[in-house]
C-alpha cells in the first residue's frame, strides 16, 4: 500500500481560511495524474500554523474527495503526545488509511522518548503509522537503532527519512528488513535512496509535477533503472528549485504560477517569496514547461 509517489499536499487559503474548493480540485490533479497517494496536514500542508478545528477539517475534506482511490496518509504528530494520540485517533475515525507522525520537536527527547513516544500512540490507535524523521526541523536525529526498536511495533509501518544522509538511509534499510517501509523525506534523494531499497516518496514536487514523480517511482519499483534515471535528472531542477525558500513557500508560488490556485500565501511566520526567489521558480517552470 505504501509504494511510489505520496503527495505532500499543500493547504490552499483564499484571505486566511482554507480554500476548499481548490483543494479538492487539487486532489483531483494528484489523482488524474497518477499520484499513489495523498499526505495532508504534513508539513507543506502548513500543519504547524493551522487550528486544531482546521487540521480536522483538511483531514476529512482529503479523505472524503480521495474516496479511497488512493491511500490517505494523514499528518498527526505533535510534540506533545496526548495530542498525537488525538489527531491519530481523529485521523482512523474520519477513514484515513494511515498516519504520518513527525518526531516530536522543540522538546529534544531522548532516544528512549522518542520510543516512548511513538510506542505510546501506535498501541493507543490501531492505525498504520509512518514515522517522520526531520532533524533539520526538529532538533534531534532518530538514531536508526530506535527505528529499529520501532519497526518491531506491528502498526509502525515506515518511516520517511529526511536527513539526506545515505549512511543512516543504508543503515535503516540493513536493520529494518524489507518489510518496513523507507520513503524519502527529500525529493532531490528518491533515486539513489531507492536504489538502495527505499520504496519510495512523500513528496512536495509531486505538487506540481505529480505524472513524472509517480512515473519514476513505478519505474525503479518495476526495475526500469534507464528510463527512472532520465526522469530524476529532469526532475532534479525543480527538486532544488522548490526549497529557494521555507516550504512551502516556493510550491504554493508554483502552483498559482500554474493556475492551479488562486492564493499563494502562506501563514506567518512564514511569508511569500522575494521577487529574486520567484524569479528562481518562474525560471525552473517555464523550463519544464509547466507554464
Amino acid at each position: 500500500m505504501f509504494e511510489g509517489a505520496f503527495v505532500a499536499i499543500v493547504t490552499p487559503f483564499q484571505n486566511g481560511r482554507i480554500d476548499e474548493p481548490a483543494l479538492r480540485d487539487l486532489i483531483e490533479f494528484q489523482i488524474e495524474n497518477g499520484t499513489h497517494g495523498i499526505v495532508p496536514c504534513g508539513t507543506t500542508g502548513e500543519s504547524a500554523t493551522l487550528s486544531h478545528e482546521e487540521h480536522e477539517r483538511v483531514v476529512e475534506i482529503t479523505v472524503d474527495q480521495v474516496k479511497k482511490r488512493v491511500p490517505v496518509i494523514a499528518g498527526t504528530g505533535s510534540n506533545n503526545t496526548t495530542e498525537a494520540i488525538r489527531l491519530t485517533k481523529h485521523a482512523k475515525e474520519c477513514g484515513a488509511d494511515a498516519a504520518l507522525m513527525i518526531a516530536p520537536y522543540y522538546n529534544k527527547p531522548t532516544q528512549e522518548g522518542l520510543y516512548q513516544h511513538f510506542k505510546e500512540v501506535a498501541e493507543t490507535v490501531n492505525l498504520p503509522i509512518i514515522v517522520y524523521n526531520i532533524p533539520g526541523r526538529t532538533a534531534v536525529n532518530m538514531e536508526p537503532e530506535t527505528i529499529a526498536r520501532l519497526a518491531q511495533i506491528p502498526n509502525i509501518v515506515g518511516v520517511k527519512e529526511a536527513t539526506g544522509s545515505m549512511k543512516q538511509i543504508t543503515d535503516i534499510i540493513r536493520l529494518c528488513g524489507d518489510h518496513f517501509t523507507v520513503l524519502s523525506g527529500e525529493d532531490y534523494i528518491t533515486f539513489p535512496l531507492m536504489c538502495v531499497g527505499g520504496k519510495g516518496v512523500i513528496s512536495v514536487v509531486s505538487n506540481i509535477a505529480p505524472r513524472d514523480m509517480a512515473d519514476m517511482c513505478t519505474h525503479l519499483l518495476q526495475g526500469r533503472f534507464r528510463e527512472a534515471y532520465a526522469l530524476y535528472y529532469k526532475l532534479l531542477p525543480l527538486c532544488h528549485a522548490m526549497f529557494v525558500e521555507t516550504n512551502p513557500a516556493p510550491v504554493k508560488a508554483a502552483l498559482k504560477m500554474m493556475g492551479k490556485i488562486q492564493s499563494d500565501e502562506v501563514r506567518l511566520p512564514l511569508v511569500g517569496l522575494t521577487e529574486a526567489s520567484k524569479a528562481k521558480v518562474t525560471g525552473a517552470l517555464k523550463d519544464y514547461g509547466l507554464i
